[in-house]
């Protein structure tokens, strides 16, 4: 994970992976078949985590977005996950990465999960009457993907949680503590 996260995928070696694993090459390879395998490894372990924090089920509504910014000061304790996935989404934009079919059916799956939570959250009635919720999915996560972007290169500045919680309660027209 470190190794993908400070190098990136395609200057990342396996030696230097296997080396930090306390294994040789062709050790990690009996386990993952490819660099490609091994990245959708630690691409996989990655959610797995995040799923587990999540719960046996997904909150609801506008749970789910104040559970978005519980994931942002989560994050802020785990600079290699945040670095590994800042890298590795922007580079897989690159033709041909191994990662790039990930990344799009993540943000997919993402974008999805939150017009499901904003649409719930429209039939309580906790958003404002109006608010695109396909629209809003795609700013609250470049806004997570920005702002972990800024927080790696000036942790002592960025403030990931309180500015994703501004920014979805200026969505909402009210701060977040104070909706539904």
């Amino acid at each position: 994970m470190e190794t993908f996260a400070t190098r990136g995928y395609h200057n990342a070696s396996l030696a230097e992976i296997a080396e930090r694993a306390g294994l040789t090459q062709a050790g990690v390879l009996h386990h993952f078949r490819s660099k490609a395998g091994l990245l959708t490894g630690v691409l996989d372990l990655r959610d797995r985590d995040d799923i587990a924090a999540l719960g046996e089920e997904r909150p609801r509504g506008l749970a789910f977005l104040r559970h978005l910014v519980e994931t942002a000061a989560r994050n802020a304790e785990r600079e290699g996950i945040v670095r590994l996935y800042a890298v590795l989404s922007a580079e897989s934009v690159t033709e041909g990465h191994p990662a790039q079919e990930y990344f799009a059916a993540r943000y997919e799956g993402l974008r999805a999960l939150l017009v499901e939570a904003l649409e719930e959250a429209g039939t309580l009635g906790e958003i404002p009457a109006g608010l695109d919720p396909t629209a809003a999915a795609c700013a609250v996560i470049a806004v997570m993907d920005g702002l972990q972007v800024q927080w790696l290169l000036a942790p002592g500045e960025v403030d990931m949680a309180a500015a994703t919680e501004l920014v979805i309660g200026a969505l909402l027209g009210r701060p977040l503590s104070e909706a539904g």
